[in-house]
């Protein structure tokens, strides 16, 4: 957004220095005039004919929108004029307004198989008119608009004309092309950083952009894959159905097969438009970090979106996409992924099974926004392959009332160390872990590791600490990038190009939720999988971590470790989701021993043993006390051996197996707070604590439930908790061995 706005004041500044005061609207219109004249070049400032389409309901059904396709008919049948650039050439009415040539169509731009900035810069280095028109009508454009915005103020009638400007504002956008449509769509989902107006006139750009000729649509099908249209489909319909700032959308009937399929067409001379403006904001994102002395290198920010957008507009890689994203996450409940027909696409078309459904901003379904949330985060933590451009235009609810993805152009890929990193960020947010926090920023890369890390500490304790105390589950992700943003420009953050798409992705994706619940808490509502992954991953950094979390300077936090089986509960093991009003958030003892003795519980099964053994034998030590303590009373003599004091450690472990036992049982006794330590040291206050430390231990009968519930596990795992009685021994006389020894050789 930083880049966003400077590149919106430049381009004004550039266009109040060449025309000031007053002269400037009439030396804007003697500009266009100059421009129009230069031979052979179409025309630049222009106002925009109403969008011919409005809305393409997904829903329609297939006879009502595919017609038999004799070809020559068909193009009588579509309605040329009405799309057509004028002049004979191939640009639309989106592309001609852009102020984007039909030259750049042809220009070597246009024919990069990927993003190069080396060679943009090459080519666009030799078309210096044509930066500096693209420079001015950004300048011009936006200006205009600003101006009239800042009138609107000084007249006392913002209010009243804020729908008109909301309009203009997406006309603008449309006028200035594909980068600034991207922009807006990301934007559109953020129901709460922008006003319902402006919301409800930049959700249109999502899928509702002018279409371009349906005659230059079909000639381009026919040249991409070789054969003409009567030869591919037995149907197609002859308008598109959806129409976005890359391209547009056609249903069709394959002649092959019948299947139902989208057609996806890419606009003529997009790419080689884009690189444009890629020139221009790289050379803004270079001055703004020198001006400003920043960290981030806005120029990689930059060049990573644009790589992103160039590799959307390769639709042999969007198809490679579909399928990679059908094969991790199509798997999943609820989720619907199309098929995509690789060998039927080519780099400019694009063939996939269609779905039927309406759009997911249309329907009030929180439980799929849920899968959603739930989708996206197995894509970030599991496989780091995720979709990078989650927007309410691509995603539909099925008439089965499932979750639809349908683009699969903006991809991005979270490596292996830094998808830990951000799980152990989270991990240490949540616990008020800010000093880990600190190198968690320093792993993630944002921050320099000669960051002075005790200044960054106490900082992000004062941004955080309100953040986090009303608990994991009122986290707001728009709140904490709001609060984070003055630490982040003091401490010279620097935000590494791969994050700007992890960024965009949560943020979008919290956009969505909050349409449906203004309360709605991304990072709260994906914790439960942060602490599934944690607890099951098999990662040694993320083992460390949490060996680290619940081991806090030794101390075993065993409130830590039920919060996160806590939260586990909430994700449902086995990648189960429920409808909301099924959700049961409270911990199953059932489904802890299970998870315990699954393969994937080894780390908490581990845990459960080390702290089992300690717990009996503080116990026993309790025990032996209470067995002493009456037997010394009786003898009139010392007997050294016979006294055994428990440390505070002894009782710290005996609180730790009260919780453990009855968190695997289910039964739930009064608590007694396990992190505070009785100050009265006397004997009588230590039995009497240890005394009620006992009696808060369930009984055998209290025990049945879960016993029972054994004959319900699977074999396997039966097996294994057999084996833990004699894991539990071992251990146990381990310690006592280790006691002895100390007692009489130390």
């Amino acid at each position: 957004m930083l880049l966003s706005y400077s590149l919106l004041t430049k381009s004004f500044m550039c266009g109040q220095i060449l025309f000031p005061g007053k002269l400037y609207t009439e030396h804007h219109k003697n500009l266009t005039k100059i421009i129009i004249e230069i031979p052979k070049m179409p025309l630049l400032f222009r106002h925009l004919s109403p969008p011919l389409l409005h809305a393409y309901p997904r829903t329609s059904t297939l006879s009502t929108k595919l017609g038999r396709v004799n070809s020559l008919e068909l193009r009588r049948r579509v309605k040329i004029t009405a799309f057509s650039s004028g002049g004979g050439d191939d640009v639309d009415t989106f592309t001609r307004n852009s102020g984007y040539l039909f030259k750049l169509s042809e220009s070597e731009a246009e024919s990069l198989s990927e993003y190069d900035v080396v060679k943009i810069k090459s080519i666009y280095r030799k078309k210096p008119v044509i930066v500096f028109r693209r420079v001015v009508q950004i300048g011009t454009t936006l200006g205009r608009w600003f101006v009239l915005r800042f009138i609107d103020g000084l007249m006392d009638r913002a209010d009243s004309m804020f729908e008109i400007r909301a309009a203009e504002l997406r006309k603008i956008l449309v006028e200035l092309g594909p980068a600034y449509v991207k922009i807006a769509q990301a934007i559109s989902s953020r129901s709460d950083l922008i006003p319902p107006s402006y919301l409800e006139q930049l959700s249109v750009l999502q899928d509702r952009i002018t279409p371009f000729s349906s005659e230059v649509a079909f000639r381009t099908i026919e040249q991409e894959l070789g054969m003409t249209l009567d030869e591919m489909f037995s149907e197609i319909s002859p308008e598109p159905v959806a129409a976005a700032s890359l391209g547009q959308v056609y249903q069709a009937r394959l002649r092959t097969g019948g299947q139902v399929v989208a057609v996806k067409v890419q606009r003529p001379g997009v790419k080689a438009a884009i690189a444009l403006d890629i020139v221009i904001l790289r050379f803004i994102a270079g001055i703004v970090r020198r001006a400003r002395k920043l960290n981030t290198d806005l120029q990689a920010v930059v060049d990573e979106w644009a790589s992103s957008l160039f590799r959307e507009m390769d639709y042999r890689k969007e198809a490679r996409n579909g399928l990679k994203f059908r094969e991790l996450y199509g798997g999943l409940q609820d989720v619907v992924v199309p098929h995509m027909y690789i060998e039927k696409t080519t780099p400019r078309v694009l063939i996939m099974e269609w779905i039927e459904g309406q759009k997911l901003a249309e329907v009030k379904d929180l439980y799929l926004v849920e899968v959603g949330v739930y989708c996206s985060f197995n894509q970030l933590l599991e496989y780091g392959f995720y979709h990078a451009d989650p927007h309410p235009g691509n995603l539909l609810r099925t008439y089965d009332g499932k979750l639809a993805y349908l683009d699969f152009g903006m991809m991005g890929e979270f490596k292996e160390e830094l998808r830990d990193g951000f799980i152990e960020a989270c991990l240490h947010l949540v616990n008020r872990d800010f000093k880990a926090l600190a190198t968690d920023f320093v792993t993630l890369g944002l921050l320099p590791p000669t960051a002075e890390k005790e200044a960054v500490t106490n900082a992000l304790t004062g941004v955080f600490r309100n953040a986090v105390a009303k608990g994991v589950r009122n986290i707001s992700f728009g709140d904490l990038s709001g609060e984070l943003g003055f630490t982040m420009y003091k401490f010279k953050f620097r935000i590494p190009s791969y994050f700007s798409l992890v960024i965009r992705s949560l943020a979008v994706l919290e956009g969505i939720a909050i349409n449906f619940d203004p309360n709605y808490k991304v990072l709260g509502s994906t914790y439960p999988y942060i602490a599934r992954k944690v607890l099951t991953g098999s990662s040694p950094k993320l083992t460390s971590s949490l060996q680290s979390l619940l081991y806090e300077d030794g101390v075993f936090r065993v409130d830590r470790l039920e919060s996160l089986l806590s939260e586990m509960q909430r994700a449902k093991i086995g990648n189960t989701m429920v409808k909301n009003e099924e959700l049961d958030t409270s911990l199953d003892a059932k489904d802890i021993l299970s998870f315990t003795l699954a393969d994937q519980g080894s780390f908490v099964r581990e845990i459960f043993l080390e702290e089992t053994a300690k717990g009996l034998d503080a116990v026993g030590l309790a025990t032996l006390n209470s067995i002493t303590s009456v037997s010394v009373a009786s003898i009139p003599f010392t007997v050294p051996f016979l006294a055994y004091p428990m440390t505070e450690e002894d009782i710290r472990n005996l609180k730790n197996f009260q919780r453990l036992v009855q968190l695997v049982s289910g039964f739930q006794g009064s608590r007694i707070e396990t992190e505070k330590i009785n100050d009265d040291k006397s004997e009588r206050s230590t039995l009497v604590e240890i005394s009620q430390l006992l009696n808060q231990l369930p009984s055998t009968q209290e025990l049945q439930p879960i016993l029972a519930s054994i004959n319900e596990l699977p074999l396997e795992r039966q097996q294994r908790l057999y084996t833990l009685p004699a894991e539990v021994l071992a251990r146990l006389l381990s310690r006592m061995a280790a006691r002895t020894l100390r007692r009489f050789f130390l």
